[in-house]
């Protein structure tokens, strides 16, 4: 049962820099503890979240066809999710907060395809297949929520980020890996929260992404739903997390109106929340959404969205009022009176138009990197952009005549115009020059023995956001994360305890086979194992076999005393056996 990344149409039509990010499922990977943890984490789930969670969880199991028994296969699930509009993915741990979100714009799911160990069954700080699986693929199935999902995405892959936002990702990456690795020394798992706790003390002036990725937690992770005094659970780490879905209803968590202070709120991965948001409906998640972005270089553009690219120190993209989008690492601009009057960047560039390349016009056209006026022109009330005819040959605008621009704020533009380049309405988005020398003030920007001049139009900017306009115009297939999750250890003795396990999920199949030797099995040997008792309780009951039950409840009792930090985890699972008889 192979389940490759097939059987869905979105999936088809990615671009490749998602794709990279893509890995098969291994379905033979899951082993019998691994499907026993599903178990367990879903029926306690469905038990206990049928009375907090929001109703779209629940009708949303059965519309995306996720079951309790079974860890759900990406094939099947792509095949349900198809009919209403989504798809799914399995990828490697944490990606970076663009590619997630850029995902999500595209109505795909992505899916951490590990599960986590026994040992964290409650609440894993790894992205795992239980979180993405069982927490955030039920409530899509809700419309009006999916589209919220879709949106946040579309926006939130246009938000820029720091550079500081990148190693604090790969920090996080690493210290989940190591924290839900098995065995992981002690003193590893502290360096790696040290060095996280630094990063994100260190943050200053928050990013775009750093504010929204915060937006994004305390909604699609840890969102609640309601009113502030009986609120419900939507959020997707909630949902998949046994522990902490009982903790955030309690008076130990303070619950808040969401607004958009929220995207001031710092979240620290690895520990419960001490305080969550909660919406009124789905509806006012998209309008916080859309007050945020009203506030992104994506709507304001300017000289701080310009700013805000050359903080990032990575590939961005501006565009000027007549659509005209310049997409490189943005190195300087040079400023006058609070607005840009030019702008510079640095390597392969790419000039677009309505996010598509204009033609002749990519990285390897403008290798060595691009810069361009912006603003009108000194003593004339009219830009460029809106000329007519006439007015362009006025002012000498036109093909063959040698011309000198002066704009606004010191920036002169003087060569012979080759060709000027039209949007589909008729403005002008661009003109080449030859022999051309660009100025500012005593500063050479631009001389002729460079080449071909190409000088963008508009006269102002009216957009910055993260990414290139064309993602065709780019190599983007580059990212190679600096950790790999590691795989549980394969011992003698975990061997036989995981066949033990198979035994028992056969036999609940309809197998036959001998519940007391494996029980005498298991005391013997796995005498800390407590799961797997849970689970011939379960049959043993089922089967009215009272005698071998009471011994496995006995045993139970010794397991919770040598191993009191399972101890409610094991009286979890004796609830849902003997519906809510109670436990002594």
């Amino acid at each position: 049962m192979n389940a490759t990344i097939e059987s869905n149409p979105l999936i088809d039509r990615l671009p490749k820099h998602l794709k990279q990010f893509i890995k098969p499922q291994d379905y033979e990977e899951y082993t019998p503890i691994n499907q026993a943890v599903w178990r367990y984490v879903m029926r306690k789930n469905v038990d206990y979240l049928s009375k907090v969670a929001h109703s779209s969880y629940l009708d949303g199991l059965k519309k995306t066809g996720i079951e309790v028994d079974s860890i759900p296969s990406m094939y099947g699930m792509n095949r349900i999710l198809k009919e209403i509009g989504w798809a799914a993915v399995a990828v490697d741990g944490f990606i970076p907060p663009n590619a997630f979100m850029e995902f999500q714009a595209y109505n795909v799911l992505v899916i951490a395809s590990d599960i986590r160990q026994l040992e964290h069954i409650e609440y894993t700080p790894a992205p795992d297949i239980i979180h993405e699986g069982a927490g955030h693929a039920p409530i899509i199935a809700n419309p009006e929520y999916a589209e919220y999902l879709r949106r946040f995405g579309e926006i939130g892959c246009k938000a820029i980020s720091s550079a500081r936002d990148y190693e604090i990702y790969e920090a996080i990456r690493l210290l989940s890996i190591l924290k839900e690795a098995e065995g992981t020394p002690q003193d590893e798992i502290e360096a790696a929260e040290k060095r996280v706790d630094e990063l994100q003390n260190d943050l200053g002036e928050l990013s775009e992404m750093a504010l929204i990725r915060n937006l994004h937690w305390w909604t699609v992770e840890y969102g609640l739903i309601g009113t502030v005094e009986d609120p419900k659970i939507y959020g997707a780490g909630l949902l998949s997390s046994i522990g902490e879905s009982a903790w955030c209803m309690t008076d130990n968590v303070t619950k808040l109106p969401y607004d958009i202070n929220a995207a001031y709120q710092s979240f620290d991965i690895t520990k419960p929340q001490p305080q969550l948001f909660v919406t009124p409906d789905f509806a006012h998640l998209s309008l916080v959404l859309e007050e945020f972005a009203n506030k992104m270089a994506l709507r304001t553009g300017g000289l701080s969205g310009v700013q805000k690219l050359i903080n990032s120190n990575a590939l961005g993209t501006v565009e000027l009022s007549t659509g005209v989008q310049i997409s490189g690492v943005f190195s300087n601009v040079i400023e006058n009176e609070g607005k840009p009057i030019y702008l510079q960047c640095t390597g392969g560039t790419a000039l677009a138009y309505r996010e598509k390349e204009l033609v002749g016009h990519g990285t390897s056209y403008h290798a060595e990197g691009f810069g361009s006026p912006v603003g009108k022109l000194k003593g004339i009330n009219l830009a460029i952009e809106d000329m007519s005819p006439r007015d362009l040959k006025a002012y000498g605008v036109y093909e063959g005549e040698r011309v000198t621009l002066e704009f606004e704020g010191d920036v002169t533009v003087n060569g012979e115009i080759i060709t000027g380049t039209r949007n589909i309405q008729g403005k002008i988005i661009l003109i080449s020059f030859k022999d051309c020398t660009v100025t500012h003030g005593d500063t050479v920007l631009f001389q002729p023995e460079w080449g071909t001049y190409d000088m963008a139009v508009g006269k102002k900017v009216v957009s910055a956001f993260s990414g290139p306009a064309d993602v065709n115009s780019f190599d983007l297939i580059t990212h190679v994360p600096s950790s790999q999750t590691i795989k549980a250890k394969k011992s003698v003795e975990r061997q036989e305890l995981e066949g033990l396990y198979q035994n028992v999920r056969d036999i609940r199949s309809g197998a036959t086979g001998d519940l007391e030797a494996i029980f005498t099995k298991v005391k013997e040997s796995h005498p800390n194992d407590w799961l797997l008792s849970v689970e011939i309780a379960e049959l043993l009951h089922k089967n009215k076999q009272e005698e071998l039950l009471n011994k496995v409840v006995l045993h139970l009792d010794e397991v919770k005393k040598k191993r009191p930090e399972v101890a409610h985890l094991v009286d979890g699972g004796l609830e849902l056996i003997f519906e809510k008889e109670k436990i002594s």
